[in-house]
């Protein structure tokens, strides 16, 4: 398992509005070149977001559908990237002050990523997942920084 922490200088509410719009996932997530489609009711339990990942011309479509929502503190996604098979991305908001902790967990479940998992995938994806995390934070402070009065 790969796991990420981040202190983000934004409340949990302003992090899980981000969160919780499918569309803006291409913002910060690493390797996705476009969102293709967000469910209406993202990020209910059950709702679906696809998104086209990869680079340059090498790409696959990806779908992660949530399997738990408990808003501004938990979401947890199932991955399915065929054909490398399916991931848990859990993602934790803890209040921190009047910031936001925020934990990234990644696993293989399904499919040939569980046979590659090991040191060094754990290792590219917790590098991955740190950029990722820097660019969430990025967007967050940056639209807390719109949102508060100076």
């Amino acid at each position: 398992m790969a796991r990420n922490r981040r202190l983000i200088l934004s409340s949990p509410a302003e992090v899980w509005g981000l969160l919780s719009d499918g569309y803006r996932y291409g913002e910060w997530v690493t390797g996705t070149q476009r969102v293709l489609g967000a469910d209406p009711d993202w990020p209910e339990v059950g709702a679906a977001l696809k998104v086209r990942v990869g680079m340059g011309p090498l790409t696959l479509d990806d779908t992660s559908t949530v399997r738990i929502c408990e808003p501004q503190r938990r979401l947890e996604l199932e991955a399915k990237a065929d054909p490398f098979g399916a991931a848990r991305i859990a993602m934790r908001l803890t209040p921190w002050g009047e910031h936001t902790l925020f934990e990234l967990d990644w696993h293989p479940l399904r499919g040939p990523g569980t046979r590659m998992h090991g040191l060094l995938v754990d290792y590219l994806v917790k590098v991955r997942n740190g950029m990722m995390l820097t660019k969430l934070a990025e967007i967050a402070v940056r639209e807390h920084r719109h949102r508060t009065p100076a």
